[in-house]
């Protein structure tokens, strides 16, 4: 999968594509990850890329020429690429949003910033809008490597064990069950005894029954959604 991030701040991103488990993917070639800095695009003598709202108002706007050239350049090779603009007003990310993500042979990531991007790019260029939360951040930096990390996990040889997959959060739409590891008894607690019984039919059964519980407790909305 090709991966290309538009962005005023490229150095933040060196962490996590240079780490852990996106690293040794970016090493296998299993992605391919540029970033790219749509300053570089700007026209204007000082390399500006935002200006001040049409109608009035707080804050700065960025600007459609660079971002429109921007894109342009990194869709010649491939004018299919889904585009993907981080904004609070975007559709919530979910894992299910990841999933479908993972199937694109190539994305591009917009890192909205200021009061946001000239609605004319979101118009003309953008294929959908993503948030990470019910929250304000200060670019859309952040959302952009957790979209990555999402993404990047679900493709094929990344994950060592690929049943870490199927056991873990909003799989089934439930919240992942309790977990324990050795030893088997810490500071007074123990493990449950049926983790312990080498009974798989019933160590499944308590893990669906924990799973439904912790669901139930933390987040109750994803057992209405999934009714």
């Amino acid at each position: 999968m090709k991966i290309d991030i538009l962005t005023l701040f490229p150095e933040m991103f060196h962490g996590i594509l240079n780490s852990s488990i996106i690293g040794k993917a970016v090493e296998k070639g299993i992605i391919q990850a540029s970033l790219v800095n749509i300053r570089d695009f700007s026209r204007d003598r000082h390399k500006r890329v935002d200006d001040y709202p049409y109608g009035g108002g707080a804050g700065m706007v960025m600007t459609p020429q660079p971002l429109y050239d921007a894109v342009s350049s990194v869709k010649k090779d491939n004018p299919e690429a889904r585009v993907i603009l981080t904004s609070p007003r975007g559709k919530p990310f979910v894992q299910e949003k990841a999933l479908k993500l993972s199937r694109e042979a190539h994305l591009i990531i917009i890192c909205g910033h200021y009061e946001g991007i000239d609605q004319r790019i979101t118009d003309s260029v953008v294929d959908e809008e993503i948030s990470v939360g019910d929250y304000v951040l200060t670019g859309g930096e952040l959302p952009a490597m957790i979209i990555v990390d999402a993404v990047t996990r679900l493709l094929p040889d990344v994950i060592g064990s690929p049943l870490s997959l199927e056991e873990e959060s909003f799989n089934e739409g439930l919240l992942e069950y309790p977990q324990y590891t050795r030893p088997a008894k810490f500071m007074g607690m123990e493990v449950p005894e049926v983790l312990l019984s080498g009974d798989h039919k019933k160590i499944n059964e308590w893990r669906r029954e924990k799973a439904l519980e912790t669901t139930k407790s933390q987040r109750p909305d994803l057992l209405e959604r999934n009714r």
